[in-house]
């Protein structure tokens, strides 16, 4: 009997964790938009695949990272329709790769993405076709952002419009490396803001109590614009929103109405930018960024993944909603074959 109730016990358990695994991946997938916010999905879809053009690739690693490249040179990797279109499927493919750890996104040509194919963006100036277009994309970029997998943007040469909204999706969560102004007009890291009282330092306060947000990496000569007031626009795949959240409301309206370039030394000091790295041609730069990156995937995958999931949910939900879901996400983990090696080996912590 005590082993027929001990099955049963740890048949409910499976069951159990298997529903709150479907329930996490149902979540990640959940779009911003539907029907009732007049969200006519088949129809943009139909358009856009009318503007044809470049193409997203996707190599999955056997070391859990992905690599997903924007290949459309002769126009600066700018998205056509169908690229749109590719994208959304690319991170379809990624959110059922369950041994993914990170991800890699850069550009094709030595250069990261100039924004929208302007041909597309003519031919669907409409503002119905234009509603569509921006809630087809915040609902491609968030699920992007929501991937249980460490993502980086590697910039080279220019991340433009849409590309630099596109760079604020990757979501690596570093520490507390903030940089302040002090009145004397230097910048200093959070480690060393001791120097600065608290009246001098230059940003809110509030920005103390918040790591930075998201992170890109960029090559020498690199650039990141937000060009849009030049189009007659603002963002419209959710890079205002985010924006704020890396560098605060302040840095992002004068990014914004200013359209100011942002080179690497400048995106650093904003929280823009993790590192410069030292390579700027595209195969040496992308074997940096991979070296860079291992150094947050290295370990188990499932661990790898609960700690962006748990991360996730701090960022975008109220504390007791995310309390819940890091409770679910524990319970993933824990107990899970990682744990229960690692108690084995019973490593000490120097």
């Amino acid at each position: 009997m005590p082993s027929t109730v001990t099955e049963m016990a740890i048949s409910l358990w499976k069951n159990l964790l298997q529903t709150t695994k479907e329930r996490l991946l149902q979540q990640r997938r959940m779009s911003l938009y539907n029907g009732a916010h007049g969200y006519e999905e088949e129809l943009i879809k139909k358009k856009l695949k009318q503007f044809a053009g470049g193409s997203i690739n996707l190599s999955k690693e056997d070391n859990g990272i992905g690599i997903l490249t924007l290949n459309n040179p002769k126009l600066m990797n700018a998205f056509t329709g169908t690229m749109m279109l590719e994208l959304q499927e690319r991170v379809t493919e990624l959110e059922n790769w369950k041994d993914g750890k990170g991800l890699i996104i850069y550009g094709a040509g030595d250069t990261f993405c100039s924004g929208s194919d302007l041909n597309a963006v003519k031919a669907i100036s409409n503002s119905q076709d234009g509603m569509n277009m921006c809630m087809f994309m915040q609902n491609t970029l968030t699920r992007l952002m929501r991937l249980p997998l460490i993502s980086v943007a590697l910039v080279q040469g220019k991340a433009v419009g849409g590309g630099a909204e596109l760079t604020t999706a990757c979501d690596f969560r570093h520490g507390r490396t903030l940089i302040f102004m002090c009145r004397d007009g230097q910048y200093r890291r959070s480690q060393l803001f001791r120097s600065c009282s608290y009246t001098e330092l230059w940003m809110p306060m509030a920005m103390l109590l918040s790591p930075v947000k998201d992170s890109r990496l960029m090559t020498p000569g690199s650039e990141i614009r937000f060009v849009h007031k030049h189009m007659g626009l603002v963002p419209g795949w959710g890079g205002a929103a985010r924006l704020v959240g890396i560098v605060g409301s302040g840095a992002a309206l004068r990014l914004l109405s200013g359209a100011a370039r942002l080179d690497p030394e400048s995106a650093l000091r904003l929280g823009l930018s993790e590192e410069t790295l030292s390579s700027s041609d595209g195969t040496g730069a992308l074997e940096e960024a991979r070296a860079w990156l291992s150094g947050y995937t290295e370990g188990p995958a499932s661990v790898i993944r609960a700690a962006k999931e748990v991360v996730t949910a701090g960022r975008e939900l109220p504390v007791e909603a995310a309390l819940r879901r890091e409770k679910d996400v524990f319970g993933t983990v824990w107990g899970g074959p990682a744990n229960l090696q690692a108690l084995v080996r019973r490593p000490k912590h120097k």
